[in-house]
């Protein structure tokens, strides 16, 4: 008989009660999670969310200020910007980079240039980077890619600001450049405080003033905030805190001197370098061959750099700030200096000029093998007596002459407001032991000192110390720091902001040693080595010639121009300063491989001061002369320098008036704002099809 078995109903309602309430337990802590993360998501991280959810919705875009002009003293424009479209490609954006480049080159024009500046920047970017493929878009060239820009993902067009060098290669040195910023700047910039400064900015510049003065040149990066949609696409404008132009720079050169300048170097190689002895201004700051810095905006091509680069006349070398050269018979009024300063020698001692100088067995020539006869200090800096100096180092020793010169800035940096400058070699027994390593090389030679007191041996200077020194000797030995900018200009309130000069130094020479070595500069272009060139000047001046060699000739050996490689010729040089009783400038000039400085580089000075103190220009038959090096004298009928303002377009025949100083400045930035309504109006005009886009004596030296 089997028992129907009895729940325990008590039991069972026991065990619900305690499941209902676990389970209760479990959905009361299900929802304190949920109401904890509420809390934590809605109080405690509201402003992060917000912060993210804003940005999801908005977008901050870079505005990239316009760069500020570069004037020179006059108001000229040197460097100026216009605004124009680039056609950018984003490589992480695409699948088949070549085919999307090969269908882009059936709409709009792509070279091959374009193709290999465009894979260079591929190998210097990151991948998710914008890259120009294209620049400086047509107008027809825009509107046509619009069209058919949906065939095209990851392939945009961006307004863009441009650099402008209107005049081309004239002061391409001092200038400089603009250029794609490369990793290494890229990081300099990261890990600076004006990181931010340089969103959006892709081009800084590289040389010149243009480097040197970036700071002041690049302006203050804006920002604007815009609303987007989930797509990307901009939808209205939040904010927008504009960005602030760069300064306006001001230089102290003359272009229209400088162009003066270059044009009688013609094709030949050199430097110029001329400053007010009174304030150190540069005037004209000559590097020849010059470049085109209009190369260089968008990125050079493979070939034109090739063409820069491996040029044996090396046109991107800076010989002004960066050639080294030894001064020849240029240094001779420095040596006579020191040795008034020192009491070496007086002026009246005499020494017998017999052609040569012996000293250790060693026989040092004179040039030409000429015989002067006894000679004095004026004689011996007029004649340009090479056994005088020759003696005279011997005399005083090389370190008293490193220490008298290195005031004078000959192998010193001069501290010119543009970077690059080189030191040269100016010698001493201490500079010698620091520089070879071998003990027989480390051991400084008598004999070796002879050679420095005309200019030669390890001497190896730059124009701008020479033209420094002289500018001292000219400004009774008071020592001006050169500088190439003179002040800068506000571009909202046009406020001119001039630069301090440093104090000048004193060099205290005495007066009547300085009276001396004047008088014998005069008497060079008297009747010395450069009164052929300066006849009939209507002022006077002071000057010394010099020949520096550019290889060693054997002391038993004739030089021989003709029976030498071009490359391998005697220097032509010469350092002068007028007017001599009152000066307003002073230069140092170079031609390479020139020969005699007499007959190749005086006539460049003669022209230079007729132009900055009579207003001047040669006739067209002198011009030629010069730069042949076949001048004297000027010849022909001389122009008027204020007639010839619109020779500053370079290129035969071609000459665009230059407005009147003061109009410059306005002009150039008229036609900038001219250029970006253009701009807007076509991104107006195809913004249904293209997205939102950043904004943009042939014997005698």
């Amino acid at each position: 008989m089997s028992m129907t078995e009895l729940r325990n109903v008590e039991v069972d309602l026991c065990r619900f009660r305690s499941r209902v309430l676990v389970a209760s337990l479990v959905v009361l802590f299900a929802f304190a999670l949920l109401i904890a993360r509420l809390v934590f998501l809605q109080v405690v991280r509201h402003e992060d969310l917000n912060e993210q959810a804003e940005s999801n919705r908005t977008a901050i875009v870079p505005i990239v200020p316009n760069r500020g002009l570069i004037l020179d003293r006059n108001g000229v424009v040197l460097a100026s910007n216009y605004s124009a479209y680039t056609l950018e490609i984003t490589p992480s954006k695409i699948d088949n980079l070549d085919e999307t480049i090969t269908a882009l080159g059936k709409v709009v024009d792509i070279q091959l240039r374009d193709k290999r500046r465009f894979k260079r920047l591929r190998d210097e970017s990151k991948n998710f980077e914008s890259l120009p493929i294209r620049t400086r878009l047509t107008d027809e060239e825009v509107a046509r890619f619009a069209a058919q820009r949906f065939r095209f993902p990851g392939v945009d067009i961006k307004a863009r600001l441009f650099r402008s060098y209107p005049l081309g290669e004239l002061g391409s040195h001092v200038i400089g450049y603009m250029g794609r910023i490369n990793p290494a700047e890229k990081e300099i910039i990261q890990d600076s405080d004006d990181e931010g400064n340089y969103r959006g900015t892709d081009y800084i510049g590289k040389l010149g003033v243009e480097q040197s003065f970036e700071q002041q040149l690049h302006g203050t990066t804006g920002v604007e905030q815009v609303e987007t949609s989930a797509a990307g696409r901009a939808v209205r404008k939040l904010a927008t805190n504009p960005a602030t132009p760069g300064d306006t720079v001001m230089l102290s050169l003359d272009i229209r001197l400088q162009k003066l300048v270059e044009d009688m170097f013609g094709n030949r190689r050199g430097a110029l370098v001329a400053l007010d002895p009174k304030t150190g201004d540069v005037l004209a700051f000559v590097s020849k061959p010059t470049f085109d810095p209009n190369l260089f905006v968008d990125g050079i091509d493979t070939e034109s750099w090739q063409a820069l680069n491996e040029s044996i006349d090396k046109p991107l070398l800076n010989r002004a700030l960066r050639g080294t050269y030894p001064p020849g018979s240029t240094y001779k009024p420095f040596m006579a200096m020191a040795a008034l300063q020192t009491g070496k020698r007086s002026p009246s001692f005499i020494v017998n000029d017999n052609a040569s100088y012996t000293f250790g067995g060693h026989t040092f020539r004179s040039h030409g093998d000429i015989a002067l006869g006894a000679v004095d200090m004026y004689r011996a800096i007029v004649k340009s007596s090479n056994v005088y100096f020759y003696s005279l180092a011997n005399d005083l020793g090389v370190d008293t002459i490193h220490d008298f010169m290195k005031p004078l800035g000959f192998g010193q940096i001069t501290g010119i407001d543009i970077n690059g400058e080189v030191r040269g070699v100016l010698p001493s027994q201490e500079w010698k032991r620091n520089t070879y390593k071998k003990p027989e090389q480390k051991k400084w030679y008598l004999g070796e000192t002879i050679s420095l007191g005309i200019g030669q041996g390890y001497n190896t200077f730059t124009m701008l110390q020479l033209a420094q020194a002289t500018a001292i000797l000219a400004n009774n030995g008071i020592k001006h720091k050169p500088r190439l900018v003179i002040g800068t200009q506000d571009p909202l309130t046009h406020t001119m902001h001039p630069l301090p000069a440093e104090p000048p130094v004193d060099l205290g020479y005495k007066a009547e040693n300085l009276a001396i070595v004047h008088k014998a500069l005069v008497g060079v272009t008297l009747e010395g080595t450069s009164a052929r060139v300066f006849a009939g000047a209507g002022y006077l001046s002071a000057g010394k010639t010099g020949t520096a060699q550019a290889v060693t000739i054997g002391q038993k050996d004739k030089y021989n121009g003709a029976k030498l490689e071009e490359h391998q010729r005697d220097h032509a040089v010469y350092m002068a300063f007028a007017p001599a009783d009152n000066p307003k400038i002073a230069l140092a000039v170079i031609v390479e491989n020139a020969g005699w400085g007499a007959g190749v580089a005086a006539p460049i000075a003669r022209r230079v001061f007729d132009y900055v103190l009579l207003g001047q220009y040669p006739s067209e038959e002198d011009m030629a002369a010069v730069q042949k090096g076949l001048a004297g004298a000027p010849i022909g009928k001389p122009r008027l320098a204020a007639d010839m303002a619109g020779l500053l377009v370079t290129g035969v025949g071609g000459a665009a008036p230059v407005p009147p100083a003061g109009l410059q400045a306005a002009a150039a930035a008229a036609k900038v704002a001219k250029a970006a309504k253009k701009a807007t109006a076509i991104a107006e005009a195809v913004s249904k099809f293209v997205p939102p886009v950043t904004a943009l004596d042939p014997n005698a030296d």
